[in-house]
């Protein structure tokens, strides 16, 4: 049998004995290109769900789309988020399309359930329903609307792989990639929105080039531009990205502008580190990082994404306002008896 790309990550313990076990691969990568840590196999190939959302918001950007309809980097932040379906974040919701003429009946994404129990409770109380501008990418699909109008292009497809504002974004990603297009592996994400496919390597490439697209030889300069837009309007609204309930903004929050924090389904987080993090004059840095079982609950991945900038040596003034997070947290029993641990069993290595 072939080996597999990942190895173990995270682990629960039960008194001595190690009882449960998560697999996983990272990748850590400099905006030229360089492999700087890895753990697992850097060159596993997995879709990066809503950790894609930046990148699929970079054409209407880059095309002067903000300004076009006069978006706040708030609005902006939205477009790039999976938001957790509060009343903020739908009122920032309906302002956007009240501003680019998209109607919340336009949007193909669906209705899931919320999580968030005081939005819950809220709702509950004033006899409402879940509609899908409380859906996690209603902020992504409104964006893409709001491009679809700009071009005077068709909306009722929109979604559609074939559609030219999906062909634009899958361009835009494999070119921040550094891959050809042939080589994105296109699948539908939760939200019916093409979604993408790529070695974790090229993903975190994706995220340094992001973070310093001078560095990372992006082209055009309008791109560059709206890669810095990008990363400036998610670390200044980390409640847009995320929400009450997310690791994502509580890491941003507590970071303070020096990392950018992307969450996708199934066990996947994009990180982006901006030039001079990792030392004096260091270049942004891009992190993937895949835990293969999906992490249901996202048990294993905040605490892997501390122990991750641990051992980066980074941040640790933001340690202790996200200890609640791990990367070492007890087990617990009905009777809230501590009986084991859940823990990172990494190691990266360099180079």
């Amino acid at each position: 049998m072939p080996s597999s790309p990942y190895q173990p990550i995270y682990e629960t313990t039960r008194g001595r004995i190690v009882e449960s076990i998560h697999f996983g691969a990272i990748a850590v990568v400099e905006a030229r290109g360089r492999l700087i840590a890895h753990y697992g196999d850097p060159q596993a190939v997995t879709y990066l769900r809503s950790t894609a959302k930046p990148f699929q918001a970079l054409p209407f950007i880059q095309n002067e789309g903000q300004k076009f309809y006069d978006l706040s980097p708030r609005e902006l932040a939205l477009i790039c988020a999976s938001h957790s379906g509060t009343d903020e974040h739908v009122a920032v919701v309906r302002g956007m399309q009240a501003k680019t003429g998209v109607a919340e009946a336009d949007l193909m994404c669906g209705v899931h359930p919320l999580d968030y129990e005081p939005t819950l409770e809220a709702m509950r109380q004033r006899g409402e329903v879940v509609t899908p501008n409380r859906h996690n990418c209603s902020g992504k699909h409104t964006g893409m609307l709001a491009y679809a109008r700009m071009r005077q292009l068709p909306k009722e497809d929109y979604v559609d792989p074939s559609h030219p504002i999906q062909q634009e974004i899958l361009g835009a990603f494999a070119e921040m990639c550094d891959l050809p297009v042939g080589q994105v592996e296109i699948g539908i994400d939760g939200c019916s929105a093409p979604n993408f496919a790529v070695p974790l390597y090229h993903a975190a490439l994706a995220y340094a080039r992001l973070s310093d697209p001078e560095v990372g030889c992006v082209e055009p300069p309008s791109r560059r531009a709206a890669c810095h837009a990008i990363v400036d309007a998610m670390t200044a609204h980390p409640d847009m990205v995320g929400g009450p309930d997310s690791f994502d903004t509580s890491l941003m929050q507590a970071a303070g502008g020096r990392v950018l924090a992307k969450a996708g389904a199934e066990g996947y987080q994009g990180l982006a580190l901006m030039p001079g993090v990792l030392g004096p004059g260091s270049p942004g840095v891009g992190i993937a990082l895949k835990v293969s079982d999906g992490d249901a609950r996202d048990r294993a991945r905040p605490a892997l994404v501390l122990e991750l900038l641990r051992q980066l040596g980074i941040l640790e003034a933001t340690r202790d306002a996200l200890a609640g997070y791990g990367p070492t947290l007890p087990v617990k029993n009905w009777r809230k008896l501590e009986v084991g641990q859940a823990r990172p069993c990494f190691e990266l290595g360099r180079g």
